[in-house]
């Protein structure tokens, strides 16, 4: 005779609790102490840079100081937030509550804490090559003398932080798991399936990684490597698994 149990879901479970808790506190941390220490600059990740594009940034005070890449930033990083917009932190503990509860409900706390680390490294990784490269150009114009060219370019050397690559990364596995579980989106009055959410969402962090548009302060290439990653990772658990495809 086949048993059957029944296990009712936990509306929080507490893997994405204590992620939630941590960010929270770092959040607070960043708040109170940022006055006394530059506290979020010793956890943001700051970029790879090529030693001579270091020495000549310092050398002309564009940035006041360029700090350091720490391998510790590539987990610190992920668990801050910017001080100045509220709304940062807000919209990613709710999505990763949101879609993080029904993944840690279906795999269990283990491996959703391993799926969302890796997720967030690969959102670094992506994001970390891809500003080492704009790096490079940013030293051919230091070279070039070229003023214009170095200012619209000091995106380049600009810090990360936020949970956003990883809970990018969850949202990709809900997607793929669950891709015609209808959501409703701000501004849009129909509900929407969330495999096309998902997509439109990375076709919009593509275009703005490519577009480099003025003003943008949005890591979109560490979306891409967060979702990528979370993509890759689902997939290959459901080709090993199959009961696990829902």
């Amino acid at each position: 005779m086949s048993e059957f149990r029944f296990t009712r879901p936990d509306n929080f479970p507490p893997i994405v609790k204590n992620l939630i808790i941590i960010n929270v506190l770092m959040y607070v941390a960043q708040l109170t102490l940022s006055a006394r220490f530059p506290f979020s600059e010793w956890v943001m990740l700051w970029p790879l840079m090529p030693e001579k594009l270091h020495r000549l940034l310092l050398e002309a005070g564009v940035l006041g100081g360029a700090r350091d890449f720490r391998p510790y930033q590539l987990i610190t990083h992920m668990f801050a937030h910017s001080p100045q917009t509220f709304f940062h932190i807000v919209f990613n503990m709710f999505t990763l509550w949101m879609f993080g509860k029904v993944l840690e409900n279906v795999w269990g706390g283990p491996r959703f804490l391993l799926f969302y680390f890796a997720c967030g490294l690969g959102a670094a990784a992506l994001h970390l090559g891809v500003q080492y490269l704009r790096c490079q150009e940013l030293l051919a114009y230091f070279n070039a003398g070229d003023t214009v060219a170095i200012q619209q370019q000091l995106g380049a050397v600009s810090p990360a932080l936020g949970a956003s690559g990883a809970v990018m990364g969850v949202m990709v596995a809900f997607a793929y798991l669950f891709p015609n579980t209808e959501l409703f989106i701000m501004f849009i009055p129909v509900p929407v399936k969330a495999k096309w959410a998902m997509l439109g969402l990375a076709a919009i962090d593509l275009f703005g990684g490519v577009a480099s548009v003025s003003g943008d302060n949005i890591a979109h290439f560490a979306h891409l490597g967060g979702a990528l990653t979370g993509f890759l990772m689902v997939l290959y658990w459901n080709k090993t698994n199959r009961r696990s495809l829902y």
